[in-house]
């Protein structure tokens, strides 16, 4: 009886600080990666708790291999955007200006059905009132609405906003990695983003811990604080 309680115990605290690793996360908010994490954490726990006969240690070592390599993932993931991509993939927009993307839909598997339900759970039944609904790494769906169908707030009552006001931003430089990819798709060179850093007081994208701008080429910058 002893024996299964400390073991229980001291695999328990094992999966705690596993978790912890993972960072503040809800279920349904998990990167793939972190989800496979957790299912093989709590399976390689649950059988040295119930066979005593298996060694502790022959329970521990695979936890600790997997923490070992989640945390691998995750030094790469934040040193690399294209290792981030492949991991955990990219948002998706789903529906823009009220037109559903079907070619978007087919390459993230999503079905209508599906898709309908995501928006009916966020009491939205009138796709004409969607600005944008994008499809995140997590599985979820981010919905945003027209100004006009947007909830009230003081804000909006004592200055409605114009149509157009939801715009989406593109993301150019992300932690000091520029995603060329995306400055192509928002229709600017380098020249422009040459042009930008110079104006924020910085010369090398790596100084940049965020730029974005959107549709109507509202640059929004972040500085790169320096590492302590």
């Amino acid at each position: 009886m002893a024996t299964a309680f400390f073991r229980t115990i001291i695999l328990y605290l094992l999966l705690i600080t596993g978790l912890r690793l993972t960072g503040k996360r809800q279920i349904g908010e998990l990167e793939p990666t972190e989800l496979v994490l957790t299912m093989l954490l709590s399976d390689l726990a649950a059988v040295p708790m119930q066979d005593f006969g298996i060694p502790l240690i022959n329970g521990v070592i695979p936890i600790l291999t997997l923490l070992a390599l989640s945390t691998l993932l995750s030094y790469c993931s934040l040193r690399s955007v294209r290792f981030r991509t492949l991991a955990c993939g990219k948002p998706t927009i789903i529906i823009r200006d009220g037109k559903v993307l079907q070619e978007a839909m087919r390459r993230t598997r999503l079905t209508l059905d599906e898709l309908l339900e995501e928006l009916r759970q966020q009491s939205i039944c009138d796709l004409s009132t969607v600005k944008y609904a994008i499809l995140e790494t997590s599985g979820q769906l981010s919905v945003l609405l027209y100004p006009q169908y947007q909830p009230l707030t003081p804000q909006s009552a004592a200055e409605p906003p114009a149509a157009d006001s939801v715009l989406l931003p593109t993301v150019i430089i992300s932690d000091g990695h520029l995603l060329e990819e995306n400055l192509h798709h928002a229709g600017y060179e380098k020249n422009w983003l040459r042009g930008q850093l110079k104006k924020s007081g910085v010369s090398h994208p790596r100084d940049v811990f965020l730029l974005t701008v959107d549709e109507a080429g509202q640059v929004v910058f972040i500085k790169k604080e320096a590492s302590s």
